[in-house]
């Protein structure tokens, strides 16, 4: 199965996953073979090429792209195997949770590409899938970024979460963005995350990540927003414009009205 993953990284990692703080998660460094890695690094488009979705607002400055026929051949072949009814199988077996499903639309995952002065303010993704009945559960993150430092921002924050969930409590875990390292979590636990710092690289460095979410069954109680919740950073509690965008960014109705402001 996939002998391009290091399967015993992975298994090893997710002996932690349940009961992790501040919500279930396990980080897996060297999750593709090297050759691998540096394949699916290499694949990314050019920041300016004209294939790239962009977000460019006050809560989120970043390029994505899932459109499964601009994906070269190697790839196209991981997103593939990643969404296969064998590897959904395995992660469900060693994660716990069952049932799992994968998202062969791949519906916000894909490519995603920073620049220096990207950013993502902590959120909640979306819990209901828009076009299935089914609940996201787990998110797995790729970094391929070749040669990053630490000082160039770009980390993955995960915040604890006030006890009504509406909003972000306090930073707790901090996980750097390095090359080939992978991170699973639950989406489903008020899962508050977002970039921990701005990406402040050289402007021929970029934040690269794959990014795959698997599906669950939803309980009878599910959330069922249908798109991303975000919180203010500090600097921008208070602020009406910051309220008024990310309640419109929260609305199936009116996201797309603000991606780009």
């Amino acid at each position: 199965m996939l002998d391009y993953i290091n399967k015993e990284n992975l298994e090893k990692s997710f002996k932690n996953f349940r009961g992790a703080f501040p919500f279930d998660h396990c980080v897996v460094d060297n999750f593709f073979t090297d050759e691998m890695a540096s394949i699916l690094s290499n694949d990314f488009p050019a920041f300016d090429d004209p294939i790239w979705h962009q977000y460019d607002n006050p809560i989120e400055i970043k390029k994505v792209s899932n459109l499964w026929n601009i994906f070269p051949p190697t790839t196209y072949e991981v997103f593939s195997d990643l969404n296969s009814p064998d590897f959904v199988s395995y992660l469900s077996d060693i994660s716990g949770i069952d049932p799992l499903y994968a998202d062969n639309g791949l519906n916000g995952g894909g490519w995603h590409m920073l620049n220096n002065g990207g950013k993502l303010n902590p959120h909640l993704d979306y819990s209901m899938h828009p076009k299935l009945p089914l609940q996201r559960k787990i998110n797995l993150i790729v970094y391929l970024n070749k040669n990053w430092k630490e000082g160039w921002g770009g980390e993955l924050g995960l915040w604890s979460s006030e006890n009504d969930g509406k909003s972000p409590k306090k930073i707790e875990t901090i996980v750097p963005c390095f090359y080939n390292r992978a991170i699973f979590f639950d989406t489903t636990m008020h899962s508050w995350h977002g970039l921990y710092n701005v990406v402040n690289s050289p402007e021929d460095e970029f934040r690269k990540s794959l990014a795959i979410y698997y599906l669950t069954t939803p309980p009878s109680d599910v959330d069922k927003r249908g798109k991303a919740l975000f919180a203010p950073t500090d600097d921008q509690k208070g602020d009406k414009d910051i309220e008024e965008l990310i309640d419109k960014r929260s609305k199936v109705e009116t996201a797309s009205e603000v991606y780009k402001k």
